[in-house]
């Protein structure tokens, strides 16, 4: 059984008292600084001197040496901190790629661990708003540079002067207050201030909320996107016609937290831990969080019978 670093240097220090010879047998490679350190351990003790602790003083080396080997092996192993599995984003988080289906689907595969209790927080996008409790800011029309950093685009069923730019404030999962953004109806948005506001008063977290860009429509899946958003010009998922959030009239939660199925498809694509709906973590949408949009009348995608769209949320339950 080999020693630990501590007892190997207080063993080296003793046997300088018996002798200054002894320095021939201490391994100096092996002792506190020469030692391997574990991953979540330091090993780096060192002795203080005081009064009468030199060489030349009261006592000599052997005084020396017994006072040094004895604040080492009392001296406490300071711990390295570390945050718990799942609040730090990988650093890999949207890009790894996942093989693509015939469908233009990445292929499913198991939840990672360091996403199966999912409760990070990304940066925010657009400046706070002031003050320390629930807050809103509404645009109507968009300004021009939001519309440009979004998905609309000439075509879309929606015009953008009928598109609204919020700002609100949401929970993250580090507890602290943030500030998000969504494109909406026009014609909606007393109902998502309300919504959301009823989150933040349930402290509901969210990991992100912000406009989808053009850009991500195309880009390869990587199944481990998670951002809250409502306006996005596309179509349904698997169909040629536009979805609700094609007209700002739907919005997505937590969307990995709270995944979309129809038979063998899962979006995202690495969020299959969260279809045990038992297990409930922090971001998943629980009958209160639900309950937030019904009260606007809202309909949940988590209801429906052909598919199950946990994380959408829409005005005409489509």
């Amino acid at each position: 059984m080999t020693s630990s670093p501590v007892r190997r240097s207080a063993g080296c220090l003793a046997a300088l008292a018996l002798s200054v010879l002894a320095l021939g047998a201490c391994d100096t490679g092996g002792g506190a600084s020469g030692a391997s350190v574990s991953p979540s351990r330091t090993a780096s003790p060192t002795a203080s001197g005081g009064p009468g602790s030199g060489t030349d003083g009261p006592g000599g080396l052997a005084s020396s040496a017994a006072a040094a080997a004895s604040s080492m092996a009392a001296s406490p192993t300071p711990s390295v901190s570390r945050a718990p599995l799942g609040t730090v984003p990988p650093t890999w988080l949207g890009k790894r790629p996942l093989p693509e289906t015939s469908d233009g689907f990445g292929v499913r595969k198991p939840t990672p661990p360091e996403l199966r209790v999912r409760r990070f927080t990304l940066p925010d996008t657009v400046a706070m708003l002031p003050g320390t409790g629930f807050a809103s800011a509404v645009v109507t029309p968009a300004p021009a540079r939001v519309i440009a950093r979004s998905t609309w685009r000439p075509g879309c069923p929606v015009k953008a002067t009928d598109l609204s730019w919020i700002r609100l404030t949401f929970r993250g999962f580090d507890g602290a207050r943030h500030t998000g953004e969504l494109l909406v109806n026009r014609t909606v948005v007393d109902d998502m201030v309300s919504a959301f506001h009823d989150l933040w008063d349930q402290r509901f977290p969210i990991e992100e909320m912000r406009v989808t860009r053009r850009d991500e429509l195309d880009a390869p899946p990587t199944g481990d996107g998670n951002n809250t958003s409502a306006f996005v010009c596309r179509p349904t998922v698997g169909s040629s016609t536009f979805s609700q959030h094609a007209y700002g009239l739907a919005v997505d939660v937590n969307e990995f937290q709270n995944p979309y199925t129809k038979g063998d498809l899962l979006l995202p694509e690495l969020a299959g831990s969260y279809l045990d709906r038992s297990w409930v973590r922090p971001g998943m949408l629980t009958p209160a969080a639900i309950g937030a949009f019904a009260k606007v009348g809202w309909e949940w995608g988590g209801n429906w019978h052909s598919l199950q769209d946990r994380h959408h949320f829409s005005r005409d339950n489509r």
